[in-house]
C-alpha cells in the first residue's frame, strides 16, 4: 500500500503546499509514509486537474489518496463528482481525508469485516463533504455575482483590466503549439483563461 498526497490550491497566489507538512505528520503517526505528493493549482469545481489524475494513474489497487480535506478533492458538480467517484471505485483507491476521522481508520484497520465496514461509512460521509464543499463553492459564487450586480447598479464596478501585453504572449504561445501544462508554468496563468484565449484564436481564424 502506497499512500500518495494530494494538495491543492485554486489560484496561483494560493500556496498549494500550504498542508504538506501536516499529510506527512499524520502518515508518519500511523507508521506510514507519503510515497509522493501531487500539487496543483486548480479549481475544484472542474475535473481538468492534471495532477489529480496522474496520481490516479500512479496508483495500485489498495493505495491511499491522503489530503488535508474532502473539499481539496472536490467541489464538484453531483454529475462530476460521480464520475471521480467511479474513477476512485474502478482503481480500488481509498480515500482518507484529515478532517474526515472515519476515513482514518481505512489505513489501521486490523480485520477485514472492520476493512469493510469503515469503507461503507466512509463513502457515505465522503459523498455528504463533497455535496457541502459543493454547495460553499456555490453560494460563494451567487454572493460575489450579488455584489458585482449591485456594484454595476451603482456605477461602481469597473472588473478586471484585460492584461493585454500578457495575453498576447500567451496567444503567440498557443499559435506556435505549446502545450497548455508548459503555458501555465511560464505565465502562471490559469487554464481558464487559457481556454478563453484560445477560443479567441479559433474565432479570429474563423473571421479572418
Amino acid at each position: 500500500m502506497f499512500v500518495r498526497a494530494y494538495l491543492r490550491a485554486s489560484t496561483k497566489e494560493q500556496d498549494a503546499t500550504r498542508a504538506k507538512a501536516d499529510l506527512a505528520a499524520f502518515a508518519k503517526d500511523r507508521g506510514l509514509k507519503v510515497a509522493a505528493y501531487y500539487v496543483e493549482n486548480e479549481s475544484g469545481a472542474s475535473l481538468q486537474r492534471p495532477e489529480l489524475f496522474r496520481l490516479l494513474a500512479d496508483c495500485q489497487e489498495g493505495d491511499v489518496l491522503l489530503c488535508e480535506q474532502v473539499d481539496r478533492l472536490s467541489r464538484l458538480s453531483a454529475e462530476d463528482w460521480s464520475k471521480l467517484k467511479t474513477e476512485l471505485q474502478s482503481r480500488k483507491v481509498r480515500v482518507v481525508a484529515l478532517d474526515l476521522p472515519t476515513s482514518w481508520m481505512m489505513v489501521t484497520a486490523a480485520d477485514e469485516m472492520t476493512g469493510r465496514m469503515m469503507d461503507a461509512l466512509n463513502a457515505m460521509m465522503l459523498d455528504m463533504l463533497a455535496a457541502i464543499a459543493r454547495k460553499d463553492y456555490t453560494d460563494r459564487r451567487r454572493r460575489q455575482q450579488q455584489g458585482i450586480q449591485k456594484l454595476k447598479a451603482e456605477g461602481g464596478y469597473k472588473g478586471r483590466k484585460e492584461d493585454t501585453k500578457r495575453n498576447e504572449a500567451i496567444m503567440g504561445m498557443l499559435e506556435k503549439g505549446q502545450s497548455w501544462n508548459s503555458i501555465v508554468d511560464a505565465t502562471g496563468c490559469s487554464r481558464s483563461t487559457l481556454s478563453r484565449l484560445s477560443q479567441r484564436l479559433k474565432e479570429a481564424a474563423t473571421a479572418a
